[in-house]
Parts: structure tokens; C-alpha cells; sequence
């Protein structure tokens, strides 16, 4: 299982989580090119170790466990893979 980043995070990419994540799999970071230009971060489902040390450090409760996104932004598991395989 891991961790997906939703709807609140577009426009506020505060970051947070990045800064707690031991295996640096939450992109673009914001000493990435894309993170100016990327309306939310993404957390890569195949880097993700499922710590959750993400969750909590999110200031607008944007991350979940995979399997406890609320129904209205399961579409977001897919964006969150899509963004890794470029899709």
C-alpha cells in the first residue's frame, strides 16, 4: 500500500511532506524544475516505503493511506502513478 497526495495540495505545495519523507519519493521537490510549473506534489507508488511520515507533516490534509482516500478523490491514486510513468 502507499500514500497518495489529493485535491487539497493543488496551489499549495507546501512541502511539508517532502521534508519528512526518508526515501525522497514525494516529487517534484522544490529543488526540481517541475515544482514551479507542477500544481501539486506526487508521491511515487513504487519508491513509497508506506512510513506515513507524510501524512501528519501535510498543513491541508492532502495525503492518505491508499486504501482511505475518500471516494471523491480516488482519481487522484491514478494521477499520483501517472505522473511517474509519464502518462
Amino acid at each position: 500500500m502507499t500514500y497518495v497526495i489529493t485535491q487539497p495540495c493543488i496551489g499549495v505545495k507546501d512541502a511539508s511532506c517532502v521534508d519528512v519523507c526518508p526515501v525522497d519519493c514525494i516529487h517534484p521537490s522544490p529543488n526540481e524544475p517541475e515544482f514551479e510549473t507542477s500544481e501539486q506534489l506526487f508521491i511515487n507508488p513504487d519508491e513509497c516505503i508506506d512510513c506515513g511520515a507524510c501524512e501528519p507533516a501535510c498543513p491541508v490534509t492532502a495525503i492518505f493511506e491508499e486504501s482511505a482516500v475518500p471516494e471523491e478523490w480516488k482519481s487522484y491514486i491514478k494521477v499520483n502513478a501517472d505522473f511517474f510513468t509519464g502518462q
